[in-house]
């Protein structure tokens, strides 16, 4: 893949990485792999904000080849680039530069973003980003602490996720035909695994006696866990192996055997199972089968802390948020629970759940070590 780049002046990334360019028409060359391309793209986007000569731009240069050296996504690297140098920018047409930066001018900033038509949770993700940012300068003494104090927050709209009904699950399953596709949604449907981390499961993930898959590196937290599939995702996991392509390390090979499959590729699957499953115009996509996962889970009685650790979520509340429970549910448990009760069962401290409990204990302290940090 060839594009061309108009390069004012080399950027700290080159010099500190070695990405070379041709001379006179700066055409930049790389091979499509993802080291390659996370290169590529820091440059980039360096390469803009050395050229923006905006006041600290070269500290959001230096912020950006710290999360390459961390090795964070290419998404996460464009991103902030792009999040990050139009802040600078709305700092100057607001008569103000990054060094003086005050809670006033994000006040501005989050403003501005909502005045343009942005979702919130747009919003929520360019503050957030742009507070990571400062905590980065703030780390390297080029702003207050105090700038971190009183953090502007936007609440959320609590929309409910996209959990797909039983009867459009079969409907889905029903058309699909390969068995690289079935085998693609069920392991999606029954592990709760983000699509970008079951992309990237390679054979040697897999511990087939257990029915279960490692994942070294989570794709949000950067945290390994480990999650497990259904004996029906087994099945179509095992009609996949069979027919494979070998030579690949990749579960899920790409058109080049040393490249997994893109994101693209399986969407094109889902995609084309909800048309001919006569569900399109439901709002379902790959994530959706995320969501009805957990939500599965959580009815089917999984407790809640043992959910969030397969989902690879940090914090509860956004497993929480993820699955709900259905009103049958709801009802049995009220039931469930009354029963005891009229019954004279004990029901006082000694029938706590103490993992449970722990867990939310851990996240009170938690919650009081950011507020002192904050």
């Amino acid at each position: 893949m060839t594009e061309e780049l108009s390069l004012v002046k080399t950027s700290v990334f080159d010099q500190k990485t070695g990405f070379t360019y041709h001379s006179g028409s700066k055409t930049a060359h790389y091979h499509n792999s993802s080291a390659e391309l996370k290169r590529y793209t820091t440059h980039r986007w360096c390469s803009r904000l050395a050229a923006s000569k905006l006041p600290g731009a070269d500290l959001a240069v230096e912020y950006l080849y710290a999360k390459y050296i961390r090795n964070l996504s290419v998404s996460t690297i464009q991103q902030s680039g792009g999040i990050i140098l139009y802040f600078l920018h709305f700092l100057v047409r607001d008569g103000t530069s990054i060094y003086a930066l005050t809670r006033q001018n994000i006040s501005a900033y989050v403003e501005y973003e909502q005045e343009r038509g942005l979702k919130v949770q747009s919003v929520v993700n360019h503050l957030r980003a742009v507070y990571t940012f400062i905590g980065f300068l703030v780390e390297r003494g080029v702003l207050p602490e105090a700038v971190l104090q009183s953090k502007i927050k936007i609440k959320l709209p609590q929309a409910l996720p996209k959990a797909i009904p039983l009867d459009d699950i079969r409907s889905l399953l029903a058309v699909i035909t390969t068995a690289r596709d079935r085998a693609l949604i069920l392991l999606l449907l029954r592990t709760g695994m983000r699509i970008g981390e079951l992309l990237a499961v390679k054979l040697s993930d897999l511990i087939y006696t257990e029915r279960k898959i490692l994942i070294y590196l989570g794709e949000k937290n950067y945290q390994g866990r480990v999650v497990y599939y259904s004996r029906d995702a087994e099945h179509a996991l095992h009609q996949w192996l069979s027919e494979r392509d070998d030579r690949s390390e990749y579960l899920f090979p790409g058109q080049a055997r040393r490249l997994n499959l893109s994101y693209v590729a399986a969407w094109s699957v889902m995609r084309n199972a909800i048309s001919s499953a006569g569900l399109s115009g439901k709002g379902y996509s790959l994530h959706s089968l995320r969501h009805t996962f957990a939500t599965d889970m959580l009815n089917g009685g999984m407790r809640i802390e043992v959910l969030q650790r397969l989902l690879g979520h940090q914090e509860i509340e956004m497993t929480m948020r993820y699955a709900r429970v259905s009103d049958k549910t709801r009802e049995l448990e009220y039931f469930k629970a009354m029963d005891r009760i009229e019954q004279g069962s004990q029901h006082g401290p000694q029938r706590i759940n103490l993992e449970l409990q722990k867990v939310f204990e851990e996240k009170k302290l938690l919650r009081s070590h950011r507020k002192k940090l904050s």
